[in-house]
């Protein structure tokens, strides 16, 4: 991967503090009816940021396999939808306004230059494809840690906790697959190797 992608992605990072501002609205009148529970803007931002996160995921491995007929992409696809649904539970418990919009475009001007520059580098070859999916998981997923650490609310924390595990497979089936074609040892490309190898039991 390039530095400059790289250079992206640590932006996008630090974007999920200060440009996903949330809306938060309320249920009820005043007529007898129940505020909506509230979330710290930290929290709001948190959820909005999964939720555009997941769908980057899912437009990306959409995209690759449309290109590249690998049914790993179909299949991870799929599960980055159930996510995606996950969050969106929590943008209408909470009373969020849901930033997802159509396919392949993000309310995020940075997750949409992300985006973009995930699929040209995985149009590239059907093996830096199976590294666009390994280190969108992996960044996925460490993006995830920092939002459970962020929040004491449990349905929160057990979204976030399956969205984890999720990853964690989907990480162990890229890297699967890349082994096989390249015959050699993955590497980390986002987070520390030491956590990389506990994840994939090497």
């Amino acid at each position: 991967m390039t530095r400059k992608l790289f250079t992206m992605l640590i932006l996008v990072g630090i974007a999920a503090g200060w440009l996903l501002q949330p809306v938060l609205a309320k249920k009820g009148n005043g007529q007898g009816g129940c505020s909506t529970p509230k979330l710290t803007l930290r929290e709001a931002a948190d959820v909005l940021f999964m939720r555009e996160e997941e769908k980057l995921a899912r437009d990306v491995y959409t995209t690759l396999f449309a290109e590249w007929g690998t049914r790993v992409f179909d299949k991870i696809s799929d599960s980055e939808r159930q996510h995606m649904q996950a969050i969106l539970g929590l943008i209408n418990k909470y009373a969020l306004v849901d930033p997802a919009q159509d396919f392949g475009k993000f309310s995020d001007p940075k997750l949409q230059e992300l985006f973009d520059s995930l699929v040209v580098t995985g149009l590239k070859s059907e093996v830096e494809a199976l590294y666009v999916g390994a280190l969108i998981e992996e960044v996925d997923m460490e993006d995830l840690v920092h939002a459970i650490d962020r929040t004491k609310k449990s349905d929160l924390r057990n979204v976030y906790g399956n969205l984890l595990a999720g990853s964690e497979n989907h990480l162990r089936t890229f890297v699967k697959n890349i082994e096989a074609m390249t015959g050699g040892r993955y590497e980390a490309q986002w987070m520390a190797q030491t956590e990389v190898d506990e994840i994939l039991g090497h």
